[in-house]
């Protein structure tokens, strides 16, 4: 259980690592008045791809049994 906890807190930081990157991508080209480079559209695709991986990785633990949903008491 604990294990998941650092993969998920590691895949947000590498979720917002590629952000990062995007932004200094947008920032640079942007100021340089020419075409713009792929570096921006990869690194945001990076991030899209990292995104849903996370996402099934999670719903495939819950359907496994790895992890169990602990959401607020009902009723309280």
């Amino acid at each position: 259980m604990r294990v998941m906890k650092y993969l998920v807190a590691l895949a947000f930081l590498a979720i917002l690592a590629s952000l990062g990157v995007a932004l200094f991508f947008m920032l640079r080209d942007g100021r340089e008045g020419r075409a713009k480079s792929g570096g921006m559209a990869r690194a945001l695709t990076v991030r899209i791809a990292l995104s849903v991986i996370l996402f099934l990785c999670i719903l495939g633990a819950w359907k496994l049994g790895y992890i169990q949903p602990g959401g607020l008491p009902v009723g309280k």
